[in-house]
């Protein structure tokens, strides 16, 4: 019988371990032909996000290049789908940010919510297009090979 409580103990200790903590991924492409309305910037950029789910924590590297001038900002939107213009939810590296750009935020339970069902956008401004200048909608998953290949040629 005691035997069967520590057993019981042990398993229950290892279901409430930080060990069962998911980490997700997320991706997004940026390009102008994206941003709501569209720019004819040649500015590309991507962003790769981890979402660790245990403390709420969002670590992020948002790249971007051959925009019309220097980024006056960047942040992540939502919740809106693909098209639909949202408020910001994090700002991205500041005023003036450069790329890369690496940060973390915590995220509520709404945020994550929304992140995880496909609502958050991320997006650079410039002085010539104060509303955005390139766009991505963020992804649940790593950046496909392509994309990825994509990216690293636009650096």
């Amino acid at each position: 019988m005691l035997r069967g409580a520590v057993l019981a103990a042990v398993l229950a200790a290892g279901f409430l371990s930080p060990a069962f903590a998911a980490t997700e991924t997320f991706h997004a492409v940026m390009n102008g032909k994206s941003e709501v309305p569209a720019t004819t910037s040649a500015g590309t950029g991507s962003a790769t996000l981890s979402l660790d789910t245990a403390t709420k924590e969002l670590t992020y590297t948002v790249t971007f290049d051959k925009l019309t001038g220097p980024a006056t900002a960047a942040h992540f939107h939502g919740p809106a789908a693909k098209g639909e213009n949202a408020g910001v939810v994090v700002p991205i590296g500041g005023a003036n940010p450069t790329s890369p750009v690496h940060g973390t935020a915590t995220l509520t339970e709404a945020q994550i919510k929304d992140l995880v069902g496909g609502k958050w956008y991320v997006n650079v401004h410039t002085a010539a297009n104060k509303g955005g200048e390139i766009r991505g909608q963020v992804e649940h998953g790593a950046a496909p090979r392509q994309h990825a290949s994509k990216a690293a040629t636009h650096k």
